[in-house]
């Protein structure tokens, strides 16, 4: 059952929650800068240079939680994030590294 906060069990993940989070391209590069740190990584979802209104970021980094894809938790004013890599690894193995690899080969293709 989720918690609280809207953070799912990993038997509650759902392919099509997953796949309707990662449609968005902005909500995919917060996934790809997380992925790019280091396991357990966390950071301020301010610092992912995100084009949205505050309100509008909210929403985005709910769609993202609920789907299970990030943590989050509240820190003073802020909220940390980090990527549930291991929980989605472990319930749709290579999903996120094969998204991730497209957008990255889509993004180079654009540049």
């Amino acid at each position: 059952m989720a918690d609280d906060d809207g953070h799912p069990d990993i038997d509650e993940f759902d392919l099509s929650a997953v796949l309707h989070a990662l449609a968005d391209d902005n909500r995919r590069s917060v996934i790809a800068q997380l992925a790019a740190e280091p396991q357990g990584s966390e950071q301020f979802c301010s610092v992912f240079g995100l084009p949205w209104a505050p309100s509008t970021r909210t929403h985005h980094f709910r769609v993202l939680r609920t789907a299970g894809l990030i943590w989050q938790r509240d820190v003073g004013n802020g909220r940390m994030t980090r990527l549930r890599r291991d929980d989605i690894d472990r319930v749709f193995p290579g999903l996120l590294d094969s998204v991730l690899a497209a957008d990255a080969a889509t993004r180079a293709r654009v540049a």
